[in-house]
């Protein structure tokens, strides 16, 4: 599957970048997130809990930061397992000057899911995946507009 989009953050490219590079910051926005294990400056684990339709399922996630061009352009990529699931996900993000000093993100995930969770469909997967991202969005972006 893949989701991509373009978010308008009103605040300057360098504090935006300084927070989505910070693993403690942009986990806090993740819905279901649990906990965070900074391994390294590239390297977190994370513990979330998901649910879409009627199965939950409680993720451990190896994420790696694995390229940067600061302030403009990051690859993520994450490897998730629960009982009976997995997931994989590469993202790419992309910053560049918005009007007035904000700050355009412009953003692609192709996720893949499998096990249990993929038995749901597509369609309620989709559903999920777009309100959980629109909800780190937002958190994402009253963080850094409201810190300024």
């Amino acid at each position: 599957m893949k989701f991509e989009g373009t978010v308008e953050i009103r605040a300057p490219r360098d504090r935006v970048w300084t927070f989505l590079m910070d693993a403690n910051q942009v986990g806090s926005c993740g819905p279901g997130v649990e906990s965070i294990e900074v391994v390294d400056e590239t390297h977190f684990k994370v513990k979330a809990k998901v649910g879409i339709g009627f199965i939950s399922a409680r993720f451990n996630v190896d994420m790696e930061i694995a390229e940067t061009q600061p302030p403009e352009r990051a690859v993520i990529k994450a490897h998730g397992q629960a009982p009976g699931s997995a997931v994989d996900a590469t993202a790419t993000m992309s910053l560049r000057d918005g009007t007035d000093g904000a700050t355009l993100m412009d953003w692609a995930a192709d996720v893949l899911i499998g096990g249990s969770l993929a038995s749901v469909g597509a369609r309620m997967i989709e559903g999920t995946a777009n309100k959980m991202i629109g909800q780190t969005f937002e958190c994402i972006r009253t963080k850094l507009e409201s810190s300024g």
